[in-house]
């Protein structure tokens, strides 16, 4: 599967971004979906992850209640919307889907087997 992020740029603090992952090759809704982030020195950690049928979202703690994951299935497309950023939030974000078509969600890096090039988001303070 090839997937194809796009969104990221430059926001203040306090802005918002939606990033968009277009996947070709797989369907959206045949695997578990997720979003990483990674800045210069550091594992890339998890962000949000959403079940294959879109049933069950889970996010990380810095992320809750900011940050919401959605999918498009028409679009083959799953969307990032970030919102309230802040400086801890830069970083290049990354689309992953999963290896395995469960029905579980799915937010351990190891069971991701196909990324994207990934995005750049910067906040600015």
């Amino acid at each position: 599967v090839q997937l194809v992020e796009s969104g990221g740029g430059l926001v203040q603090a306090g802005g918002s971004l939606r990033l968009s992952c277009a996947a070709s090759g797989r369907t959206t809704s045949s695997y578990p979906m997720g979003w990483f982030r990674q800045v210069p020195g550091k594992e890339r950690e998890f962000v949000a992850a959403i079940s294959r049928l879109g049933s069950t979202r889970h996010y990380a703690d810095s992320v809750k209640g900011r940050f919401t994951l959605s999918r498009d299935g028409a679009k083959n497309t799953v969307y990032l919307q970030m919102n309230s950023l802040n400086a801890e939030d830069t970083a290049v974000y990354y689309c992953a889907a999963a290896s395995a078509a469960v029905n579980s969600i799915v937010t351990q890096r190891r069971d991701f087997d196909s990324w994207g090039q990934g995005t750049q988001v910067t906040v600015s303070s």
